[in-house]
């Protein structure tokens, strides 16, 4: 008889609806002993300094243990370094304020975009390098317009799109599964767009910490080795390990984590959302909103 998993230290998160839900381990639901004294022993220390705000729930807390193997020092040290730079960024107002009136023209030189949900619910990103055309994209845009809307993202993913899909699916949903297409990407576009690259990879990387969940790099064309060499050194060794690199052979392997009708059919899948995929972003979070205008829409008289 083979032997019982240990029980968890931690009980699930409230809310869970999925009874085949499974947390990964360093999750609610699944931590261990040492884990759980170490998410109370952090959360009490953030209290006793008053750095404990609403937003840094438990499941935030464990994103900040996890990166930091449950060193409690260091994850303090991160999370005390991104909160001072969400005070210093202004964010909270940035993601009131912030208007990105060229995302349709961007769309046209880089397109960057939420797309419905994985098979275990996670927001699909996609972004297509190859299609960036540098001297177009700063004719209509600037490095810091294009990270303001970065952040912005992120802030509207952890605070609309992940929870409207963990509604759905009926468990947490604290990842994405990202696509990044590297069709048509040449060195000289990459080099040029570096330093935004770099930018953007520490920003998702420092500031919004585990959220990556499945990555996939399609396309990768021949010369993709020494772009990769630059890339691999600014992110930690749990980051790439989650990276897988294909060819142009990747439909089967998509598809194999996305469902057909939630894929576009650029890659494979089988939507096609009126005025295109990378302007709809389709979603839970979406249909929510769409539901809830209805609601409050006037009743004709």
């Amino acid at each position: 008889m083979s032997e019982l998993a240990p029980a968890s230290a931690s009980a699930l998160p409230p809310g869970i609806t999925d009874p085949n839900y499974s947390p990964l381990p360093g999750r609610l639901g699944n931590l261990t002993v040492p884990q759980q004294h170490a998410l109370d022993t952090f959360r009490k220390e953030l209290q006793d300094e008053g750095v404990l705000v609403e937003r840094l729930d438990d499941a935030a807390l464990l994103r900040f243990l996890r990166a930091r193997k449950f060193d409690i020092p260091k994850a303090k040290v991160m999370l005390l370094a991104t909160e001072q730079w969400r005070k210093d960024e202004k964010i909270d107002e940035l993601v009131q304020t912030f208007e990105f009136k060229e995302r349709e023209e961007v769309n046209k030189y880089y397109p960057q975009y939420y797309h419905k949900n994985d098979k275990d619910g996670r927001p699909v990103y996609i972004e297509q390098l190859g299609k960036l055309d540098i001297k177009a994209l700063y004719a209509i845009t600037s490095q810091e317009r294009l990270r303001n809307r970065l952040i912005c993202e992120y802030e509207r993913s952890t605070r609309e799109r992940m929870p409207a899909s963990a509604r759905v699916v009926g468990h947490p949903v604290e990842t994405f599964c990202t696509i990044l297409d590297l069709q048509g990407a040449s060195l000289t576009n990459f080099y040029r767009v570096k330093d935004y690259v770099l930018e953007a990879s520490k920003i998702g990387q420092d500031r919004y910490p585990e959220i990556m969940g499945k990555f996939y790099i399609i396309n990768a064309p021949w010369a993709f080795s020494a772009v990769w060499s630059v890339i691999k050194p600014w992110l930690d060794e749990v980051t790439v390990s989650k990276i897988e690199i294909v060819g142009s052979g990747y439909k089967e392997k998509l598809l194999a984590q996305i469902p057909a009708e939630n894929l576009p059919k650029d890659f494979g899948g089988t939507c096609e959302c009126p005025g295109g995929c990378s302007l709809s972003d389709a979603g839970p979070w979406k249909d929510e909103k769409e539901a809830v205008q209805q609601t409050e829409a006037p009743t004709p008289a």
